[in-house]
């Protein structure tokens, strides 16, 4: 009996390990902070607008997934995201080892995606869920621009985001290297486009994003 009680006490205290977590990393929407490239050709306030709506549809993918509960981690408190969890660390580097560290803590694998490539789809979620279960310590999608737009991970190193230039054009083959020299196996999914340079907004024409001020978010 003594021995049933103190497994049941085990049960009760131990956190339940889902399988997987998606995380959508985003910059608050904020005028003149956010697509500070694209805010030349379409103004900082239309620029922060689009911004928002990255940030809602990177929400809406990552739950289409259904590949486990969505967070959403934002660089500072907004009010139309009272929910969000704020980012932690000196560097993206740091903030995204942080995010996933945690992550892995409570689920058996994370991804984590940006906020402003809308050409991810819910299935490259759902594969990128499917070869961490098959084995995959680390999955990558690379991005046309040189970096990536989603990562995700069932084991995680310090190194992994260890001294890249972010914002480069080498950010992809930097973290490969450093996956190399930890020893992680990674695999890589289809190359996508994100929206950072005045000539994705031509991209996104055909996606009809709206660039009215946005309903209130509540995520």
């Amino acid at each position: 009996m003594r021995l049933a009680s103190r497994r049941s006490a085990l049960r009760a205290t131990t956190p339940i390990r889902a399988d997987s977590v998606v995380i959508v990393f985003a910059r608050a929407p904020l005028a003149g902070q956010v697509k500070t490239r694209l805010a030349p050709r379409i103004g900082a306030e239309r620029a922060a607008r689009l911004h928002m709506q990255l940030i809602l549809t990177a929400v809406r993918t990552a739950k289409d997934a259904r590949c486990g509960p969505v967070e959403l981690h934002m660089t500072r408190r907004h009010a139309l995201f009272p929910r969000a969890k704020l980012q932690k660390g000196r560097d993206l580097g740091e903030r995204m080892h942080h995010a996933l560290r945690g992550a892995l803590r409570r689920h058996r694998s994370a991804i984590l995606i940006g906020s402003d490539c809308p050409s991810l789809k819910p299935a490259d979620l759902r594969r990128a869920v499917r070869s961490l279960q098959g084995g995959a310590d680390v999955v990558l999608a690379p991005a046309d621009d040189g970096g990536y737009a989603l990562v995700g991970a069932s084991r995680m190193a310090p190194q992994v985001f260890s001294g890249v230039r972010w914002g480069s054009a080498e950010v992809l083959a930097q973290t490969v290297a450093n996956l190399t020299r930890a020893r992680l196996e990674f695999r890589l999914l289809r190359t996508v486009w994100d929206v950072d340079r005045p000539e994705d907004l031509e991209r996104l024409r055909a996606r009809r994003f709206s660039l009215a001020a946005p309903q209130g978010a509540r995520r």
